[in-house]
């Protein structure tokens, strides 16, 4: 029997079970990630992902799990941009971070604990990943990205989210994916505060990111970082990335979500990010 009549024969209506994906991997010396594309390409679900059908139809899965998204940093928001890319079914993600695990960062990171502690970022996010879905193929590098190596980073990548807590890297990071022509989802935060934005091949959002000139580092800096305020901005930022990898619904071009908590208001501020501009819209 055929690897596809196999799937076919074990689907209960249209889906697979993980217990019979792993039987499939083992049976026919395939990896996970190999078996789940051949579910997809049938027309069938992943079990994990039945929850996901009335909004993500089964094409459209398997458009997610052909694309490689890139998280660059792997703290606050980067712990949970991994974990919700995961979960959703993004095929291949890389993790770039060059930092390890301390004591000021067991309050929001969603990675770190005290058994973490001076353990790298991209290992304890790697373990994650193929711990809660093996399919996902995860690429962790212990590296700090810049000018100098960011194109090598970001090659071949489908969609960029930005997880960092350095102003001067974070334009770095808009330029290189301007350059590249990949399209970059922007998150920020600090405090009861975050903000959100997208930047498609074409766009320039590098003047209108958090902080003034000559800064390194952002206001979290000065007034810290609660466990909620990442969670909400990261998820924002994932939904984006979606809606970018699947092309629909209304994204945040040409305008930046700026989020206040301790008041509840959500109000986006519009530019023009076409290059030649720099001027609020």
């Amino acid at each position: 029997m055929d690897l596809t009549s196999y799937l076919l024969s074990h689907a209960r209506e249209d889906l697979i079970s993980w217990y019979v994906q792993l039987a499939a991997a083992q049976d026919y010396r395939l990896s996970i990630s190999q078996v789940e594309e051949a579910i997809l390409e049938h027309g069938l679900l992943p079990a994990r992902y039945q929850r996901n059908r009335q909004t993500i139809s089964t094409s459209k899965q398997l458009r997610l799990f052909r694309s490689t998204a890139v998280v660059v940093g792997c703290g606050g928001l980067g712990g949970y941009l991994i974990e919700e890319m995961t979960r959703l079914g993004i095929g291949a993600i890389i993790i770039l971070d060059p930092d390890t695990f301390e004591e000021h960062n067991l309050n929001r990171q969603l990675y770190s604990s005290p058994n973490l502690l001076g353990s790298s970022k991209v290992s304890a996010a790697a373990a994650r990943v193929r711990e809660i879905n093996p399919a996902v193929t995860v690429t962790a590098l212990q590296i700090e990205f810049n000018n100098e190596n960011g194109r090598d980073l970001l090659s071949g990548a489908d969609i960029v989210l930005d997880g960092l807590d350095s102003i001067t890297t974070r334009r770095t990071l808009a330029n290189i994916c301007r350059e590249l022509q990949i399209p970059l989802v922007y998150g920020a935060i600090g405090g009861w505060y975050g903000q959100v934005a997208t930047q498609l091949p074409g766009d320039d959002i590098s003047l209108f990111l958090a902080g003034n000139r000559g800064e390194q580092k952002g206001v979290e800096q000065q007034i810290g970082n609660p466990s909620f305020t990442p969670a909400l901005v990261a998820s924002l930022q994932v939904a984006e990335a979606c809606k970018v990898l699947l092309g629909e619904g209304t994204l945040l071009r040409n305008k930046m979500l700026c989020i206040d908590l301790r008041e509840m208001t959500f109000e986006h501020i519009a530019f023009d990010t076409s290059p030649e501009s720099g001027c609020l819209a």
